[in-house]
């Protein structure tokens, strides 16, 4: 039994109404909902929501939303894998034994079945307690700056000031689409970025955080850019 789990609560504050917000023609989380569907993966597509106009919308393009979230994780300081773990303790409670649960957030317009797939494919492959998106950052982190309250300038780290940039070691970030888990991960809260997980590799076109209207308006224009 392979599940997946969109968390989508109806308090964002930053963009308001993010999760159901219309996103080039369609409400945000209808990307994912259909990339879920569309990927073959799941058994079952949650959407996990405190908001009864989110799930609405949710169970218009496909998904299931069989419970609403309690307040306590539907707060500014809920996190992910306290989400997921609610969502496969009420599966199991009504019968359901997942074994592969995917939590794939609400807002990645960019996801795609093909990642979903690989996503699968690797944590079954490798064992891994998690199988998550990650795209490599643009410029070398080992030669960043910081600014002072006086604008003035400091090296995080002088010693890489004379180092070649391509002598430097490629660093990697979460690229916030994805984290397909063993159950028994997620019920035991176990660490996402540890040495247990495995990487699915995005090329960073296909990865964009959207926590700001900048942000939003960017996605946009990427996104209509790919559709050419």
């Amino acid at each position: 039994m392979k599940i997946a789990v969109i968390p989508a609560r109806g308090g964002s504050k930053r963009i308001p109404r993010k999760n159901i917000k219309e996103f080039c023609g369609k409400p945000m989380i209808a990307y994912s909902i259909e990339a879920a569907l569309q990927s073959g993966c799941f058994d079952k597509v949650i959407v996990s929501t405190d908001d009864t106009e989110i799930a609405e919308v949710a169970r218009r393009y496909g998904a299931e939303v069989p419970f609403i979230r309690p307040a306590e994780l539907s707060n500014d300081y809920a996190g992910t894998i306290p989400v997921v773990r609610h969502a496969v303790e009420w599966c199991m409670q009504q019968g359901v034994d997942p074994q592969l649960v995917c939590c794939l957030y609400a807002t990645a317009p960019f996801v795609t079945p093909k990642y979903l797939q690989q996503g699968l494919q690797q944590i079954i492959e490798q064992d891994a307690d998690y199988a998550f998106t990650v795209t490599s950052y643009a410029f070398p982190i080992q030669r960043a700056i910081k600014i002072s309250p006086q604008l003035g300038i400091e090296m995080f780290d002088s010693n890489n000031f004379n180092t070649r940039s391509q002598d430097l070691e490629e660093a990697w970030h979460d690229a916030g689409q994805f984290y397909w888990g063993k159950a028994e991960a997620w019920l035991s809260e176990k660490i996402i970025f540890g040495p247990e997980s495995t990487p699915v590799i995005l090329p960073r076109h296909r990865v964009q955080d959207i926590d700001t209207f900048e942000d939003w308006d960017r996605a946009e224009w990427l996104f209509k850019a790919m559709q050419v």
